[in-house]
């Protein structure tokens, strides 16, 4: 796959992602506060991402190692750019409004901070190897 084809597809699994946080965050929000609920949405919205990515983006690539392995360091790397997002969501909630329509907005700013990161570390590191890995299933490749 070429590499704009790559970047694309990476572009629509996190905005699918997003649209999993943000609607985690909105269920969560109340019973879990901003900060609580926002962890819960990242971790949601990093599971999201990586099925759609593994099926998609990286088809036809390999993380080398098993699927539990490959989830495991997908969210390892995910992490990188959750600080990021995290830190910028945190920031913005910690200084501005937190109603929902704002909370969302910080959302956004976030995944967008960390979006060059995360795509850094899964098409550079993770998915490095060609050819095509055996499934253990979870939407295999």
């Amino acid at each position: 796959m070429k590499s704009i084809q790559r970047l694309l597809w990476f572009g629509v699994a996190g905005v699918t992602g997003l649209a999993v946080d943000m609607g985690t965050l909105m269920i969560l929000h109340e019973s879990m506060g901003a900060y609580g609920a926002r962890i819960a949405s990242f971790l949601t919205a990093a599971t999201a991402t990586w099925l759609i990515n593994r099926r998609l983006t990286f088809t036809g690539r390999s993380a080398g190692v098993g699927i539990w392995g490959e989830y495991v360091r997908y969210l390892g790397l995910m992490l990188g750019g959750g600080v990021v997002n995290l830190t910028v969501y945190s920031l913005l909630a910690w200084k501005f409004s937190q109603t929902p329509l704002w909370l969302n907005i910080y959302v956004c700013a976030g995944s967008l901070a960390g979006m060059a990161i995360n795509y850094l570390g899964t098409n550079q590191w993770l998915y490095r190897h060609k050819g095509s890995q055996e499934s253990d299933s979870i939407f295999s490749r």
